[in-house]
């Protein structure tokens, strides 16, 4: 047995809301000697440029999660033409969503239905679509922003279990990212229907979104729709959310997506082209 499938293997029994809950509580912490230890620590560990952040000096935040959520330098990352990527990390796979199945990893698979917890009716406009899935791992800026101009239409709240989301578990945890607990966000754009699901992971304290602070975890253990009154325009490459501690994002549009010369498992950065849209390559013509 492998290494990377004896750590996919023992998350099985582990109580993993349980664990994520009391890292949670240790991350807000707000003791200077305890908090500065961790934070210089993780930085060491992890090898977490600084110099891009707006506050550069790792003493100044008043907890570890402020620090791990932190914001960059204004410029540190411009935005590219086209759809561009939402957060640091790891471009796990992308491509085009086939019968409605996204790749995960090789030899697994996921159906659109599944991710967006069972909403059969709505998968169905994503079913000959395209997709990215980004890893951010622990040393990444763990702000998410928007790929593309977008009108939220709803936030569907999925409950479920919370592996840990690196490649070792994709590799070997079926329809992980349609397992674990998740924040499914509807946009309306230019180009058609887009979502983007915040997936939650093993020790990640929460999932935040500018419109409505922490949302997951919630404390009801069942599919929750949160609507809205007001229509909320966020543009392209502004903040949408942010995780505290790292996960993936997967996006998804209802439109085919003309990807870039790009290659899964590569590093992206927020704001860095990814392709654009069949509509889009279109016009150009």
């Amino acid at each position: 047995m492998t290494p990377s499938k004896l750590f996919a293997l023992v998350q099985y029994p582990l109580p993993h809301h349980l664990l994520s809950r009391l890292v949670g509580r240790l991350a807000d912490c707000r003791v200077t000697a305890v908090k500065n230890l961790a934070i210089r620590a993780f930085i060491r560990r992890f090898r977490v440029d600084m110099s891009e952040a707006q506050q550069p000096e790792s003493s100044a935040y008043p907890s570890f999660n402020e620090f791990f959520t932190r914001p960059l330098k204004e410029g540190a990352r411009p935005l590219g033409q086209g759809v561009v990527s939402p957060a640091d990390g790891t471009l796990s796979q992308f491509g085009a969503i086939a019968q409605g199945r996204l790749v995960q990893a090789k030899g697994h698979e996921f159906t659109i239905g599944d991710l967006l917890g069972g909403d059969d009716s709505t998968a169905a406009r994503y079913r000959h679509g395209s997709f990215a899935t980004v890893y951010l791992s622990p040393r990444d800026y763990h702000r998410v922003h928007m790929p593309l101009t977008g009108t939220l239409r709803e936030v569907v709240y999925v409950p479920g279990r919370l592996f840990s989301v690196n490649h070792a578990t994709t590799q070997h945890v079926s329809g992980l990212f349609a397992r674990n607990e998740r924040l499914v966000c509807h946009f309306d754009t230019e180009h058609g229907p887009m979502v983007m699901v915040l997936v939650g992971a093993m020790i990640v304290a929460g999932i935040e979104t500018v419109w409505a602070g922490q949302i997951a975890p919630l404390p009801r253990h069942a599919v929750q729709r949160l609507g809205f009154d007001t229509p909320i325009t966020l543009k392209k490459g502004a903040e949408m959310g942010r995780f505290k501690l790292g996960s993936t994002v997967v996006m998804a549009f209802a439109d085919s997506l003309d990807f870039d010369t790009l290659e899964a498992g590569g590093k992206v950065q927020m704001g860095q082209r990814l392709g654009e849209t069949s509509g889009e390559a279109h016009a150009a013509d």
